[in-house]
């Protein structure tokens, strides 16, 4: 029996829904990916490598899988992350050894590059089916606000599961691991469940085999093509610079300003809580930004303001200015996310959607790793100040990105979509 088309608001609110359960169980493990190996034994130097391993496998796969998406669909990609999420935290939880922590590194960073990019690129393909008119930033916004609130309600969890600790005999960290998996095979079942695709016949491997490369060449030749997409994914070098000043810098400042590690990550832990929350807030105020200053006008003043936050994150004097710089740094980072990718799917058909989201999420992964071998070896030699300040400031830069797609908008000029 044929069921009727999903509407824009029932696939709005099982994208919501799905977004939660999905990154729920990163908020209750946030953090514990270090403490856990560090506990059994290996050194920071390796625990560097495993996170770096996770890294390239996903800088490697993004292509492929958002080719592989465009040809066979995005239900099998989520089934099949859910299946690897489940199979890595295990193994992560599992792990006694440097090898072992690394084959569950490598099956994450498979996981997350079957992830990026499939759930949001079928919400939109709905959504427009539905109302080709209908606007997508607000939609994205309440997606990325339900995914801030998992973070920051995630880590408060985890952090209350490691101080109970009702298991004795058993380490701390260990039951955030058991309910993350948990969670991650609910996430499957959800999926199974909630996403409905036009039937594309039977998928065969060699029809993916076949299909993938030419969705993968019709990605790049559409990259090729628009200016426009150009543009915007290169806004994300600018902006992983900024995301590693308030991430990985943050902590490094306040143990600076309180004296010792364990000081800071006393207040660290309850602020990222905070910070994920404000991250909500922003992603929950796109509507208002949009009718304010439109798409593009939004997304430009998001980029110059989070550089600014940052740069004075790094100029403040004391934790408190630091935090406070913290946490609007996530309200605007949580504010940009929606209407960059509202922007990018303007470029962008159901054909090469998936690619389009996985091309801007390899950039973006790319530079992130590139930037922590400049700034964090920045920071050794002069202080995090200099860096974050570098890093604010570079990051600003970002916002000449948007010009092409604000041109598009007040031109009202048609974009690409093959």
């Amino acid at each position: 029996m044929n069921r009727p088309p999903l509407t824009r608001r029932q696939a709005e609110r099982r994208f919501v829904l799905l977004s939660v359960v999905r990154w729920l169980p990163v908020g209750l493990t946030i953090g514990m990916t270090v403490l856990l190996p560090l506990e059994r034994g290996l050194s920071l130097a390796e625990i560097g490598v495993l996170l770096s391993v996770q890294g390239f496998v996903v800088l490697g796969l993004e292509l492929p899988t958002g080719g592989l998406a465009d040809a066979i669909g995005r239900r099998p990609l989520l089934l099949a992350a859910s299946a690897l999420a489940v199979a890595s935290t295990i193994v992560f939880l599992t792990a006694e050894s440097f090898a072992v922590f690394a084959l569950a590194l490598v099956l994450q960073g498979v996981f997350r590059a079957l992830d990026s990019g499939p759930l949001e690129a079928w919400f939109v393909d709905v959504a427009l089916a539905d109302d080709p008119d209908a606007p997508l930033d607000v939609p994205l916004g309440r997606a990325a606000a339900a995914l801030g609130i998992a973070i920051a309600a995630g880590a408060a969890a985890g952090g209350g599961l490691v101080a109970w600790h009702p298991i004795e005999g058993m380490s701390a960290l260990v039951l955030p691991f058991i309910l993350a998996a948990t969670l991650y095979a609910v996430s499957g079942v959800l999926v199974a469940a909630l996403v409905r695709e036009p039937a594309r016949g039977r998928v065969t491997l060699a029809f993916a085999v076949r299909e993938t490369p030419l969705a993968v060449r019709g990605g790049l030749r559409l990259l090729r093509r628009s200016g426009a997409l150009r543009a915007l994914v290169t806004v994300e070098v600018f902006w992983s610079v900024a995301m590693i000043a308030f991430e990985s810098l943050t902590p490094i400042r306040l143990a600076e300003q309180l004296g010792t590690e364990s000081a800071a990550a006393a207040v660290f832990g309850p602020a990222s809580a905070v910070a994920w929350g404000l991250f909500a807030v922003g992603s929950s105020s796109v509507s208002l930004l949009r009718r304010r200053l439109g798409t593009a006008g939004a997304a430009i003043a998001m980029r110059v303001v989070n550089g600014v936050f940052v740069v004075l994150m790094g100029l403040a004097a004391g934790p408190v200015g630091l935090l406070i710089g913290y946490g609007l740094a996530y309200l605007t980072h949580g504010a940009a996310g929606p209407v960059h990718n509202a922007l990018l799917h303007r470029q962008s058909g159901s054909e090469t959607r998936a690619m389009v989201l996985s091309m801007n999420s390899m950039i973006a992964g790319g530079a992130y790793s590139l930037g922590l071998l400049v700034l964090m070896p920045l920071a050794q030699v002069t202080s995090p100040v200099v860096a974050m300040v570098a890093a604010g400031a570079f990051s600003i830069v970002g916002a000449l990105g948007y010009l092409p797609a604000l041109k598009q908008e007040r031109g009202g000029e048609a974009v690409a979509t093959s």
